[in-house]
Parts: C-alpha cells; sequence; structure tokens
C-alpha cells in the first residue's frame, strides 16, 4: 500500500516512511491504557491522517513493510527493510527515509542498517512508549519531528538516527534504558548526537566510527545472516548454554560477561572448548556503560575477541555481519575497533 500526501504551493523535501508495526501503530481498548494494547494494529494510513501537520513539511509517500511487534523481529525482516531502504535510495527520488518501528529491538535494527545501508542521505528510526490510542500519546510528534529530521541537510553523512522525545541519538550509541518512559533512549555515557527544539534539529556531536557508505558490509546476494548467540554471564553460571549454542550450529558467541567481560570459570570452560571448534567468541558487558578492553592475558590466549564499547545486541550483529566476509579472527577483532 503506498500513501502520498503532497504540498502543492512550495517545494517540499521528499520522504518516505516506512511502517513497521510497534508501539506507535498500537491500539488498546481506552485512551488511559498503557500496557496490554496491539502493537502494529494500526496502519500506515491512519498513522499519517493523525499528524496532518506533516503535510507542511515534507511530501510523503507511505509503505507498510509489516505490522509486527518488534520483540518478533527476524534477520529475514531486517533483511526485507534493508532491501528496500537501499532500492529507494538508489532510485533516487527520495531525500530522505523514515522507518516506524517498535522500540524493543528499535536500536538492533537501527544498527543493522547503520552497517549495510549504502547512501548518505538521512535514514531515520522513530517509535513511541505509548499506544497511538493513548490519552498522551508520543507518537504523533516523533513522527513529525522525525520527518523533519529527515528532510534536514544537516543529517545527512550521520549514519542513521533514532528520533523520539525531542532527542537525536546515533545508532551504534542508543540503547534503550527504561521499560515505559517516553525519554527511554540514551547514549549513556556518550550522550545525544543532538536535540529537537520546536521541531528544528540542532546537532552537538557526530559518532567516529564506521557506518553506511564507509562500511565494507553488504547484503549483496545475501539471504541469510549467520547464527550468532548472547550468553548472559550470572553468578553461579555453566557452560549448559554455551554447549546448546555450539550443538545448535552457532558461528559465533558473544558472551555478556560481569564488569569488563569477565566470564565465569564454568562458563570460560565451554568457551574456549567452542573456540577450539571454529566458534567465534566475542566478550561484551552486562554493564550497560564503558568498554571491554583488555582483561586477563589468558583470556587472549585463548583467542577471544573484544566487543569493544557495543552493548551484547548490538556486538551480536557486527559479529554476524563480520562473518559473512571472514573467519580470520583479526579481521574481526579490526571490524570491532573501528564499527
Amino acid at each position: 500500500m503506498n500513501i502520498d500526501i503532497e504540498s502543492p504551493t512550495i517545494k517540499l523535501p521528499r520522504i518516505k516512511i516506512l511502517a513497521t508495526g510497534g508501539t506507535i501503530a498500537g491500539s488498546a481498548a481506552k485512551s488511559t491504557q498503557m500496557s496490554e494494547y496491539k502493537a502494529g494494529a494500526i496502519g500506515i494510513q491512519t498513522l499519517l491522517e493523525a499528524v496532518p501537520q506533516i503535510k507542511d513539511y515534507a511530501n510523503i509517500t507511505g509503505e507498510q513493510l509489516c505490522q509486527i511487534s518488534s520483540n518478533n523481529i527476524t534477520d529475514d525482516i531486517w533483511l526485507q527493510i534493508a532491501d528496500r531502504v537501499n532500492a529507494i535510495f538508489q532510485a533516487g527520488d527520495t531525500d530522505g527515509i523514515v522507518i516506524a518501528h517498535g522500540t524493543d529491538t528499535l536500536e538492533e535494527t537501527a544498527y543493522f542498517l547503520n552497517l549495510v545501508i549504502k547512501n548518505e542521505k538521512p535514514l531515520v528510526l522513530v517509535g513511541a512508549m505509548r499506544p497511538a490510542t493513548a490519552i498522551s500519546a508520543d507518537g504523533p510528534n516523533n513522527l513529525l519531528n522525525a520527518v523533519r529530521l529527515a528532510g534536514n541537510p544537516e543529517a545527512r553523512n550521520k549514519g542513521v538516527l533514532i528520533a523520539m522525545n525531542d532527542e537525536i541519538n546515533g545508532a551504534r550509541e542508543a540503547t534503550k534504558t527504561n521499560t515505559s518512559h517516553v525519554s527511554t533512549f540514551r547514549a549513556n555515557e556518550l550522550g545525544y548526537m543532538g536535540y529537537i527544539n520546536n521541531g528544528e534539529a540542532f546537532f552537538y556531536r557526530a559518532s567516529l566510527r564506521k557506518h553506511t557508505l564507509n562500511s565494507e558490509f553488504s547484503l549483496k546476494d545475501l539471504v541469510s545472516l549467520p547464527y550468532v548467540e548472547i550468553i548472559y554471564g550470572h553468578a553461579n553460571d555453566s557452560r549448559i548454554l554455551v554447549d546448546a549454542a555450539v550443538n545448535a550450529g552457532a558461528r559465533g558467541i558473544v558472551y555478556a560477561g560481569m564488569g569488563n567481560g569477565s566470564i565465569h570459570e564454568k562458563a570460560e570452560e565451554g568457551l574456549i572448548a567452542a573456540q577450539k571448534q571454529g566458534v567465534v567468541i566475542v566478550r561484551s558487558s552486562r554493564c550497560g556503560a564503558g568498554t571491554v578492553k583488555g582483561g586477563p592475558i589468558r583470556y587472549s590466549k585463548e583467542k577471544f575477541l573484544t566487543g569493544d564499547s557495543l552493548n551484547p545486541q548490538k556486538a551480536r550483529i557486527l559479529l554476524s555481519l563480520a562473518l559473512t566476509k571472514t573467519d580470520k579472527l583479526d579481521e574481526i577483532q579490526r571490524m570491532f575497533n573501528e564499527y
């Protein structure tokens, strides 16, 4: 389904909105109901009709890619989204793209696209923490801000962006930090890329890590992604889940360790055995901030890689894409150092 809303009087940026469902398109029985709603129930046409002011800032085309709750996102859907985004940009008749997405995995979709989209034009992900039917729904203003940001030349060459709650975040750094607050997306110590004040974007920083046009990753001829699992470290850990991942065919494991990627000794036994079978092991952290560098010398001797400042879910994405290109450990570590 394609929906067009055009302003006939002045030249406005041409923005494509791709809808995937999520809370921003959620529907509940009551306007006071902020949970137990159906995510993705509302289609793109209804979303656009709820924000008629959009036509004052952009010529809009809307397209419904899927209607899901984002906790159910899959690699296949990621590949579909990425292929569609690349095709739209390659057509040359769009100035920016907005993707309406559920917040549960929004950061992961954003980072995946940050690594595989080959264009400098703005690509902005937007979501909401309250369903569209809520008395204080945050989706309409978030969507309007995202459209204005996608049409702003200042947003070019900054990688994939997240626009919510009048804040601009970068795909690599931002993570969902609160289960229900509208200010959930934060970049911890590195901070926001900018703010949106009265609809106008103001940038204060940019990511120095490789992305989009500078990324070496490609989806050409790729029909699936290598299986990479995350194992969450904890007190009284074991190797049971590590062994299960190996037996299930994992080509890589991200260990979300304690502190600076510390590994429980029992889990370490399993990871050593996995590495000897050719499974790539990347140490990350469950802390939510900081970098994983160095650590005990034995980790390096066992050829465990380090995930830098990527959280476990984003380290999984980078490792999966890295494995589409190489299984050489020094090359994969370089990628983690550069992306």
